[in-house]
């Protein structure tokens, strides 16, 4: 079963947390795909990727880029893992299928969203029954990961 962590966004916006988190997966030596829920978002998680902090770099493609095989992480509305990816990054209502492809998912969520938060604690449940190891992190006040609860 794959390894899930849910991560609880209070500090930081989507956008400068999935950065970072995507900055440690490439420093692990893996591969991502990142699967969101509609194209606006996937544009708007495109822009951010090439701009999140000056002089940061992180290699990324869509399917308007090409070269999906080459790509160390993947944007994408689907279900597909072109690249090889080892992780995979759930964002807002992307589609769950095949989790157990990845040997870990990551699911961000804004603590300040009421819907957000009633998506990750169905997830959560849902996910603890079906047997997969769970793992919550929240950010503390220096925006910095804390594990705060582990199944």
């Amino acid at each position: 079963m794959s390894e899930i962590g849910f991560y609880h966004l209070s500090r930081t916006s989507l956008e400068q947390a999935l950065a970072k988190l995507l900055e440690k997966v490439l420093e692990s030596g893996r591969r991502a795909v990142v699967r969101v829920a509609d194209e606006a978002r996937l544009e708007a998680l495109d822009r951010a990727l090439w701009t999140y902090e000056q002089g940061s770099f992180l290699p990324h493609g869509t399917a308007a880029d090409g070269f999906a095989e080459e790509q160390p992480i993947w944007l994408t509305t689907g279900t597909e893992c072109p690249n090889g990816a080892q992780v995979l990054v759930l964002v807002g209502d992307a589609a769950e299928d095949g989790l157990e492809a990845y040997e870990r998912v990551i699911v961000p969520f804004a603590g300040d969203d009421e819907a957000a938060l009633a998506r990750a604690r169905e997830r959560w449940r849902r996910w603890r029954a079906a047997g997969h190891r769970l793992v919550y992190w929240q950010q503390d006040e220096r925006g910095r990961w804390v594990k705060a609860r582990e199944t």
